[in-house]
C-alpha cells in the first residue's frame, strides 16, 4: 500500500515531465519566430500604409491576432505545467523511510532493556487504550509496533543492521506513477480505468482520424476544396480572355458557400451601381445585361460585386455584414488563385503543356485584387500598353494625376520609374501638385518596388545541339532588386487588409501557339530554404559531369552567395519537339505588383534526330495526370478577343513576321525587366 502511495505521488512529476519535453523547445522556437519577425520591418512605411492601420498593432488588434487556436493552446499548456508545480512543490505525499530506532527515539545500538523502555513509553502516549485518536491507533499500528518487533527478533535486528531492512537483502523495487484511484482496482475505479482506456486508445484515435478522413476528402493540401479545383479545370480555356478569368475565378466552391442573406439585398443593388462600368455589360442592351446579370446563382452576384467593390475601392459603401463577408472573399483569394493558375499552366495532353494567355490573366487578376486596381484601368491608352494601372498603386495617385504627368511626356509607368528622384520629386510637386511629404511615399513606394533580371539557359546535358526528342534542361537564374536593398518584402498594398508575400511565377513559352513549356512558383521569402535546394541541386549537376571535389565546393559556394545577393536558381527538364526553329519567351510574373514583370526571348532550334534513341524522354502520352475526379473537357471555344489586349499581347503582324524569320541557334539570354512595357531582347549561339 505504501509503495503504491509512493508511486501515486510520483504521477504529477511523471506527467510534468512528459508535458516540458515537447513544450519548452517548441515555445523558444515560437518566441525566437516572433522576435526575429518583429526585428526584421520588411512591410512598408508610407504614410497611407501607416494610415490604413493594416500594421498598426493596438492591444485588441494583438489580442485577436495572438487569439489563435496555436497560441491559446499554448497559453493552456503552460497554466496546467504551473499548476502541476506547485502541486508538487506543495502538496505532494511525505516518503517515510522505515527507521526503528528513529521511530522509537533510540540511538543506533541500543540494548534490549533501552528499547524496551522506550516501547513502553510510546505505548502510554499512542495504544488504543491510552488514546482514542484513529490516528495514533494507526501510528502505534504501522510503526511503534513493527519497530519493536524488528529490534527485539533478533534475526529481524541482525538482518536490519546488515542491510537496513528487517526482512533482510532488498530487490530491486518498481512502480508506475499513476493516481491512487486508478491503482484500486475495484468498484468505480474499475469503470473509470475502462473508460479511460477506450477512450485513449480508441475513441480519440477515432475520432481524429474521421474529422482527418473528412476533412482531406473535401480539401486539398493548400486548403482549396477539389470540387473547386475541379471547376476551374473544366472551365480553363485556352482562349480564355484576361478580363474573362473573374467569371471563371468566382465560382469557387468556397465562395458558393457564403451566404446570402436577405438584408443583403438592398446593400448589393448600391454596390452594383457604383461598379457597374467594371463588369463589361454591353451598353446597348443594358436592361437585358442587368435582368442577366441579376438572374446568376446569388453566390456568384455576391462575389463578384464584392471583389469590384475591392477593385473599385468602394469599401465605404459596405454595410456591417457585408463587410465581414468581404474579409472573407479577400482572404481566400490569393490561394484560390494561385490553384487557378496551376489548373492554367498543367500539362494538356496531347501535347502536354498549360495555357499562356489565361495564366497571364489569372496573374494580372492577382495584381489588380491586391492592389485594388479596376481591370479597366490596364487597357492600352496614350503611348502606354498597359494603361494607367501601375501609376494607380503609387499612394496619393489617381487617374486626374497620371493625365497631368503624362502631358510632361511621362506617358509609361517606366518612364516614370526610369527618371531621377529629384526630377520625380519637381514633377509631382510642380506638376501634380504633391505636397513634400505625398512626394517622398511615392519615392518610398518606387524603392520598394521589385526589378527582376532573369539568366536563362537551355541545353541538352552531355550533348552538342538539341536534336528532337532530347530532353533539354533549362537552367534560370532569377535575381530579385530593390531601390532599399531589401530581398524579402512585403509588398505596398494599403486597400488589401491581409499581408500578402510576393511570388513570382516563371514561365517558358511560346507565345505564338500560347504553349506553356514550363513553369515554377519562385519565392524570395525564405533564404534558408533556398540555399538547401541549390546546394542540392548545383551539387547532383557537378556530380553528373564528373566535377572533383573541389571544383563542386567552389560551385555551391557561388550559387550560395548568389542566393545571398537576391538570386533563386529554377530548373526544369522538358522533351524536345519537333525539327525546327522555336522563338520562346520566359515570363517572370509578379502576383502583388503591376508593372514589375520581367519578359525576355530566347531562340530554340532543334535539328533532326542523327543520334540513336531518345534516351528515355517523356512522350506526349505520358504527362502528368490529373487529381482523382478532374477529366479533361475536349470541349473547344472559340478565340474571345474582344476584351482589353493583355499588357504581354503581341502584335499579330510582329508575331507572323518573327515566326517565319525563326531562330538559327540554340541560345541563352539575360534580360532585365522591370515593367511590361520593357524592350524584348535575346541572344543567338551557335
Amino acid at each position: 500500500m505504501a509503495a503504491s502511495e509512493e508511486n501515486s505521488a510520483l504521477f504529477p512529476i511523471f506527467v510534468l515531465t512528459l508535458m516540458a519535453l515537447p513544450l519548452v523547445p517548441y515555445t523558444i522556437v515560437n518566441l525566437f519566430g516572433a522576435f526575429k519577425k518583429k526585428a526584421a520591418k520588411i512591410n512598408c512605411q508610407c504614410s497611407v500604409c501607416v494610415r490604413s492601420g493594416k500594421y498598426h498593432k493596438s492591444i485588441f488588434k494583438r489580442i485577436s491576432n495572438f487569439s489563435t487556436y496555436s497560441n491559446l493552446t499554448l497559453v493552456l499548456l503552460w497554466v496546467v505545467m504551473a499548476v502541476l508545480v506547485y502541486y508538487i512543490k506543495h502538496i505532494s505525499t511525505e516518503v517515510h523511510i522505515f527507521e526503528p530506532f528513529s521511530i522509537l527515539g533510540l540511538e543506533h545500538g541500543a540494548s534490549d532493556s533501552e528499547i524496551k523502555k522506550a516501547y513502553r513509553r510510546l505505548s502510554i502516549q499512542y495504544h488504543p487504550d491510552k488514546n482514542p485518536d484513529p490516528e495514533a491507533h494507526s501510528y502505534f499500528v504501522e510503526y511503534i509496533s513493527k519497530a519493536y518487533q524488528a529490534l527485539t527478533d533478533p534475526i529481524s535486528r541482525e538482518n536490519f543492521e546488515k542491510y537496513g531492512h528487517p526482512d533482510g537483502r532488498q530487490g530491486l523495487q518498481m512502480g508506475i506513477a499513476l493516481p491512487q484511484f486508478l491503482l484500486n482496482i475495484d468498484g468505480a475505479s474499475e469503470g473509470i480505468l475502462l473508460l479511460g482506456i477506450v477512450g485513449v486508445c480508441i475513441i480519440l484515435p477515432l475520432t481524429i482520424s474521421v474529422i482527418y478522413l473528412s476533412r482531406s476528402s473535401k480539401y486539398t493540401g493548400n486548403y482549396v476544396m477539389h470540387s473547386t479545383l475541379a471547376a476551374y479545370y473544366h472551365l480553363m480555356k485556352p482562349s480564355l480572355a484576361p478580363s474573362k478569368v473573374m467569371d471563371v475565378f468566382i465560382k469557387a466552391s468556397e465562395f458558393m458557400d457564403i451566404p446570402v442573406r436577405r438584408t443583403d439585398e438592398e446593400p448589393l443593388q448600391r454596390l452594383f451601381v457604383l461598379v457597374r462600368s467594371e463588369l463589361n455589360l454591353d451598353l446597348k442592351n443594358i436592361r437585358q445585361e442587368q435582368a442577366k446579370f441579376w438572374k446568376q446563382h446569388p453566390a456568384l452576384v455576391k462575389t463578384e460585386l464584392l471583389l469590384q467593390t475591392q477593385l473599385t475601392r468602394e469599401t465605404a459603401a459596405l454595410s456591417p455584414t457585408l463587410q465581414r463577408d468581404f474579409r472573407r472573399v479577400l482572404e481566400l483569394a490569393p490561394r484560390l488563385l494561385e490553384e487557378l493558375m496551376k489548373m492554367a499552366i498543367i500539362p494538356r495532353p496531347p501535347v502536354g503543356h498549360g495555357w499562356l494567355r489565361p495564366a497571364i490573366g489569372v496573374v494580372e487578376l492577382s495584381q489588380s485584387v491586391v492592389q485594388a486596381v479596376p481591370l479597366s484601368a490596364r487597357k492600352a491608352a496614350g503611348g502606354s500598353s498597359e494603361g494607367y494601372a501601375p501609376f494607380l498603386q503609387l499612394p496619393h495617385f489617381s487617374e486626374a494625376v497620371v493625365k497631368k504627368i503624362a502631358r510632361k511626356k511621362v506617358r509609361t509607368f517606366q518612364d516614370f520609374r526610369d527618371m531621377t528622384p529629384d526630377e520625380r520629386e519637381d514633377l509631382l510637386t510642380q506638376v501634380a501638385g504633391f505636397s513634400n511629404s505625398e512626394s517622398h511615399d511615392v519615392e518610398m513606394v518606387l524603392k520598394m518596388m521589385p526589378s527582376v533580371t532573369i539568366d536563362i539557359t537551355c541545353e541538352t546535358e552531355g550533348e552538342e545541339g538539341i536534336q528532337e526528342g532530347d530532353i533539354v534542361t533549362m537552367h534560370a537564374w532569377v535575381t530579385l532588386n530593390r531601390g532599399n536593398g531589401l530581398i524579402r518584402a512585403l509588398p505596398h498594398c494599403p486597400y488589401f487588409p491581409f499581408d500578402k508575400e510576393e511570388n513570382f511565377w516563371l514561365l517558358l513559352a511560346d507565345s505564338f501557339s500560347n504553349d506553356v513549356w514550363l513553369s515554377q512558383k519562385v519565392s524570395f521569402m525564405d533564404e534558408a530554404t533556398a540555399i538547401i535546394a541549390v546546394s542540392k541541386t548545383i551539387q547532383e549537376s557537378k556530380e553528373g559531369s564528373g566535377a572533383s571535389a573541389r571544383e563542386i565546393n567552389v560551385a555551391v559556394k557561388e550559387a550560395i552567395e548568389k542566393v545571398k545577393n537576391g538570386s533563386r536558381l529554377v530548373m526544369g527538364k522538358f522533351q524536345a519537339p519537333a525539327e525546327g526553329n522555336y522563338n520562346l519567351s520566359s515570363f517572370c510574373l509578379c502576383d502583388s505588383w503591376i508593372g514589375c514583370d520581367a519578359k525576355s526571348n530566347i531562340k530554340l532550334k532543334v535539328m533532326k534526330r542523327s543520334r540513336a534513341g531518345t534516351r528515355g524522354g517523356l512522350t506526349a502520352d505520358e504527362t502528368p495526370a490529373m487529381e482523382d475526379g478532374i477529366e479533361e473537357d475536349e470541349e473547344e471555344e472559340e478565340d474571345d478577343y474582344d476584351d482589353y489586349e493583355s499588357e504581354y499581347s503581341e502584335d499579330e503582324e510582329d508575331t507572323k513576321e518573327t515566326k517565319s524569320k525563326g531562330a538559327v541557334a540554340n541560345g541563352s539570354t539575360h534580360n532585365k525587366g522591370s515593367g511590361s512595357s520593357s524592350d524584348e531582347s535575346g541572344s543567338e549561339a551557335d
